[in-house]
């Protein structure tokens, strides 16, 4: 078992545990980044970790409803907070562990410019995840009417349910280009495809946060796992897949 993930509570509880289960519901951007965080951890601690990708409003409403997660890592800040204020949570133990950035992506090489003019041009689908739902969809709308674009491409979009729904209609062809997460498309060589960094002013900071949830609360698994993420380890798995530091 690897000592330095779990500094920060009883190593003795944690090995005496009747389950080293822990359910974990995952903002689906961070589906690449989380896949190499779980094997990580459960080859240090010979843990499972039960997860399940989608979107953080989703998550949010089955969170309410009862759902058995005992952790929430979110896209954003305003539905932890918010769980955190209805007294879903832990207290204390909500944080930021990803900065997310959003990007213009087709899977055609050449087809995104680096200046994004070819949101100008005659596409005829653009792919987003529900701005409602996905905390990478609001960003992309309001890249959208910072440029003054929204109203121009309305008619072409196509909403994914998540931003893996957002991603796979422009992998698919089903959308010419789509506005995703840097995660989703980079690669040890770069970029799949051709993609626009989308300027950072044009939307608010997608700071992505965790948080225990009550149903977590005396499951010592779950606690290390929040260390870990937070784990120096964990941080450069994180940024390799194009997050920005806190």
């Amino acid at each position: 078992m690897g000592i330095a993930l779990l500094t920060l509570f009883s190593i003795n509880a944690f090995a005496q545990s009747p389950t080293k289960t822990v359910s974990i519901a995952v903002a689906a951007n961070f589906t690449p980044a989380m896949k190499e965080i779980q094997k990580k951890f459960e080859t240090a601690t010979s843990a499972t970790l039960v997860i399940s990708y989608g979107s953080s409003g989703k998550f949010y409403t089955q969170i309410k409803n009862g759902a058995p997660f005992e952790i929430f890592l979110s896209a954003d800040v305003e539905r932890p907070e918010k769980l955190e204020g209805e007294k879903e949570t832990v207290a204390g133990t909500r944080f930021t562990y990803a900065v997310g950035q959003l990007v213009l992506w087709s899977a055609t090489p050449g087809l995104v410019d680096d200046k994004g003019d070819v949101l100008k041009g005659d596409f005829k689908k653009l792919s987003i995840a529900d701005p409602k739902a996905a905390p990478y969809g609001a960003a992309a709308q309001e890249a959208l009417q910072s440029l003054k674009m929204w109203d121009k491409v309305s008619e072409r979009l196509v909403q994914g349910v998540d931003i893996a729904q957002a991603h796979q209609f422009v992998a698919s062809g089903a959308a010419e280009l789509g506005f995703v997460a840097l995660s989703q498309v980079k690669t040890k060589d770069g970029i799949a495809g051709s993609a626009w960094m989308v300027p950072a002013n044009l939307y608010k900071p997608i700071s992505q946060q965790a948080v225990l949830l009550n149903k977590g609360k005396d499951n010592p698994t779950a606690k290390a796992f929040l260390e870990y993420l937070k784990s120096k380890e964990a941080r450069g798995i994180i940024e390799g897949f194009g997050y920005k530091p806190e």
